[in-house]
């Protein structure tokens, strides 16, 4: 590997091409429980000719590469099971385009979505995908990430107009372009968003950016149980309220949210809400929201116009991994991610709580209940074999009771190393084409190996 190293010294720079010790075990994990690989090198690259080139070289002399964001995934996305580059893009990111007359923004992959929203906020827009962490849109567009705000704008997918992606060859390609729709062809953005690494590099993005609405108005609203608050998040779908995000926390997650951030909240199942809209439209949306709720068993509802009082609220709500983090020194934070039909959600969160009592694993359930998605938070002692054994039964559980329901293994955390044993299950003879379109692009099998495509 020594003299790969040198070669590709000559190709960039001795300081992009680092073997130092700390930078390696940087790259060896993400943010998920899985085990740390070293890579073999690590690279940050300048500019696409750049990626092409190190690509090339890789291509030829059969070298893995693992694009690498901020690691702040939850499979194992960017861990280098079998070495080779972990390719940095951090040096890619400038925002290098608003187009603010087609709601458009081109971005280099290193951009994260804090970043860009700072940018956006001068012409009156904002990107929406809000997956918690700041992570890097290149990363975003890999995993096909999603979030809190899903519900109303899509997923990462649907904000995709146009990607440069370098192939595993070194040639670059572009899949889409500016237009607001296009019958023409295979619909190339849609493969490469949550591909994960597997098929290209992402060089440059096309996304598709937001007006700021007028108003935005936050709430908070706590059932007797899980069961009556999941049913009005369905009344309140049935009855076509354009909620903007609407996310369900259960009480033992409220008593950690309370303990970590010297809350009061009531101990008990919670809606997060949020509407975007005008003064007018909103103040109906939020009565009838009200009305609907009610019919639930809802205890108690309250909503902030206020920012600072709307962001003490979601703040309670994205700092929930960090509350269960603090609660429990010396453990690792494990999170599961699955989706099921809407109808089915009730039933799923109360036959995955009745799994989690059942354990002697420490777990509490959050979800993004507007489109079908929820996690289990465990925390887990890796050092603890039975701990991790019956955690990852558990979540082994919960996986096969979302495919037997017709959803999916992971709704927005993507596949990685965690989920790769579940896509023959949940995809069948797809799964078959899947790895056809794989090893046509990349035939020597270096881009991100040991990642969705594992027999």
């Amino acid at each position: 590997m020594n003299q790969y190293i040198e070669q590709l010294k000559k190709i960039l720079t001795d300081e992009q091409v680092t073997v130092n010790a700390t930078l390696l075990e940087q790259h060896s994990h993400d943010e998920s429980y899985h085990t740390p690989q070293l890579p073999d090198m690590v690279i940050y690259p300048k500019d696409t000719a750049e990626v092409s080139a190190v690509m090339r070289y890789a291509n030829e002399h059969d070298i893995p590469v693992i694009p690498f964001g901020l690691g702040s995934s939850l499979e194992g996305h960017v861990v280098p099971v079998k070495g080779g580059i972990s390719l940095d893009m951090s040096l890619m990111n400038q925002v290098l385009e608003i187009r603010e007359n087609d709601f458009l923004v081109k971005v280099q992959p290193g951009v994260t979505r804090t970043q860009l929203n700072k940018e956006l906020k001068r012409y009156g827009l904002f990107f929406s995908v809000d997956p918690g962490a700041d992570a890097t849109l290149g990363g975003m567009a890999a995993t096909n990430a999603s979030g809190t705000t899903s519900v109303k704008y899509g997923i990462m997918r649907d904000q995709v107009r146009d990607l440069e992606v370098v192939l595993a060859n070194g040639e670059v390609i572009h899949t889409g372009s500016l237009a607001t729709k296009s019958s023409s062809g295979i619909h190339l953005s849609g493969l490469f968003v949550g591909s994960e690494g597997t098929l290209g590099v992402f060089t440059e993005l096309t996304l598709k950016v937001y007006g700021i609405p007028e108003v935005t108005m936050a709430g908070r609203a706590t059932f007797p149980t899980v069961e009556q608050a999941v049913s009005a998040v369905n009344g309140i779908m049935l009855a076509g309220i354009p909620i903007a995000r609407i996310e369900l926390v259960d009480a033992e997650s409220i008593k950690k949210v309370n303990q970590f951030m010297d809350k009061a909240y009531d101990v008990k199942p919670t809606l997060f809400l949020e509407f975007h809209g005008n003064f007018a439209g909103l103040e109906q949306d939020v009565q009838f929201a009200k009305e609907i709720v009610g019919d639930f068993g809802c205890g108690d509802i309250q909503f902030e116009m206020d920012s600072k009082a709307r962001n003490a609220l979601w703040e309670a709500r994205h700092n929930l991994a960090y509350a269960f983090i603090h609660s429990a020194p010396g453990k690792k934070l494990m999170v599961t991610d699955v989706s099921v039909p809407l109808h089915e959600l009730s039933n799923a969160i109360l036959e995955t709580r009745k799994k989690v009592e059942w354990s002697k694993v420490e777990g509490a359930i959050v979800g993004h209940v507007g489109d079908g998605n929820y996690h289990v938070l465990f925390m887990i002692d890796l050092n603890n074999p039975e701990e991790v054994k019956e955690a990852q039964r558990l979540n082994g559980e919960i996986v096969e009771y979302a495919l037997s329901k017709g959803g999916t293994c992971t709704g927005e955390h993507g596949v990685g190393l965690g989920k790769s044993k579940y896509q023959k299950r949940e995809h069948g003879a797809a799964y078959e084409v899947m790895k056809t379109i794989k090893y046509s692009l990349d035939p020597k099998g270096i881009m991100n190996p040991g990642k969705i495509f594992v027999d």
